[in-house]
């Protein structure tokens, strides 16, 4: 019998780090998942760790992309492919799932086509919590196409895989491609305003490597390519939107390429929260934080 929630976990030098995801994904309080994992390096003692850890269970099937560090798009589409569950969710292997998460989420998922939580961004090498997103509050929020691109919060919603949609291969930016085209296709899809999903910046993630700042560039001038060639097709007014976020996103960027050059700040969201606590972050990031709807 098909689970209801397939949980796709990318992997790629993980051995420190996915013990405890899987961990996270064994405590939660909704029983009926399974988690595929693709793994996209040579490593294949990925399923005796686990079983040395005390942490293997028949719902967890590892699947191989036919490479090594192929991308992580291209890691979820594999898992996505050998996926059977009605809803996916993706989880990176060195992020955890708070107990309640699943069983939260896919009933708002089943009814919306999609749902996601607030996020805790926290600091791998001593458990700093560089900031969330969202204030505690009842009731969901509505994510639209303003608010994902007002702050870049990695957004890794429940996703309906009815929606036949996938993870397109762009550098540093492919989980806001992802939302933006399932933006596209529902227009919003509730948040739940409590973080259910921790979110550890790694000092050798994909995001803080020495080339970070270059391929978060490509990946933003590849987005804006893909709109101007159709490859992207979003309605007219979420395109106008992208456009403008992504020229911001570039400048943000570079900023924070001279910042961390000077030594100021070690990772990008680092460099967010300093700018949110100097009051430079954007009018509606700061307005969602005291209103949120």
């Amino acid at each position: 019998m098909a689970p209801l929630v397939s949980v796709l976990i990318p992997v790629y030098r993980a051995r420190a780090t996915l013990a405890r995801c899987i961990a996270s994904l064994r405590a939660q309080t909704l029983a009926d998942w399974e988690a595929v994992i693709a793994v996209d390096d040579a490593d294949r003692d990925y399923p005796a760790l686990l079983e040395a850890a005390g942490l293997a269970d028949r719902r967890i099937r590892f699947v191989g992309t036919g490479g090594v560090r192929t991308g992580v798009a291209r890691a979820r589409n594999r898992a996505l492919e050998a996926a059977r569950g009605r809803l996916v969710a993706p989880l990176d292997a060195d992020d955890v799932f708070a107990p309640e998460r699943l069983a939260t989420l896919a009933p708002l998922a089943l009814a919306r086509g999609a749902a996601s939580d607030d996020v805790h961004i926290v600091e791998e090498a001593d458990g700093t919590l560089l900031r969330s997103w969202l204030p505690p509050g009842e009731g969901p929020v509505e994510l639209d196409a303003d608010l994902l691109l007002d702050d870049p919060v990695p957004v890794l919603p429940v996703v309906d895989r009815g929606l036949g949609l996938r993870w397109l291969e762009v550098p540093i930016c492919d989980d806001v491609v992802f939302n933006l085209l399932l933006l596209d296709r529902l227009g919003s899809y509730p948040i739940v305003r409590r973080a259910m999903r921790v979110y550890r910046q790694r000092p050798d993630s994909e995001c803080n490597a020495p080339d970070a700042v270059f391929r978060a560039e490509a990946g933003y001038r590849r987005v804006l390519a893909m709109l101007d060639s159709g490859e992207l097709a979003l309605r007219p007014e979420l395109a106008q939107k992208v456009r403008a976020s992504f020229r911001r996103r570039i400048t943000i960027n570079a900023a924070f390429g001279r910042a961390r050059a000077k030594g100021w700040v070690g990772s990008y969201q680092a460099f967010v929260a300093r700018l949110n606590r100097c009051g430079r972050g954007s009018e509606r990031s700061r307005a969602t934080r005291t209103t949120a709807r």
